[in-house]
């Protein structure tokens, strides 16, 4: 029998969230910059859909941001309708980072 460890993304990354309209942008940053091939792998965007489920986002699109060793997904339809729209108390979408770092992965290997 194999047992696969999971760790907590935020253990190893940090992650800054930005908004456009009815659009969350999560930016994803290795703390360690040897663990980016590890994200790259690991932190697909069907992962990413799967654990803003709730937020029921229309589309989840990851770009690689290589230079910056960096993971950009942009979730379309993810923010309640938009600053001006949504009954949310973080209408902007910035703390959803922390939803995204709360996330468990396979451990890096």
């Amino acid at each position: 029998m194999v047992l696969m460890t999971t760790v907590i993304l935020a253990d190893y990354a940090h992650a800054r969230a930005g908004d456009k309209g009815n659009i969350l942008s999560i930016a994803v940053f290795p703390l360690d910059p040897a663990h980016y091939a590890w994200l790259r792998r690991e932190l697909t965007a069907e992962r990413v859909a799967a654990q803003f489920a709730t937020r029921r986002p229309s589309r989840v699109q990851r770009y690689e941001v290589a230079s910056l060793a960096a993971l950009n997904f942009v979730l379309d339809d993810a923010l309640e309708g938009g600053v001006n729209r949504s009954p949310g108390l973080d209408r902007h979408g910035k703390s959803l980072s922390y939803l995204l770092l709360s996330m468990r992965l396979p451990a890096p290997g």
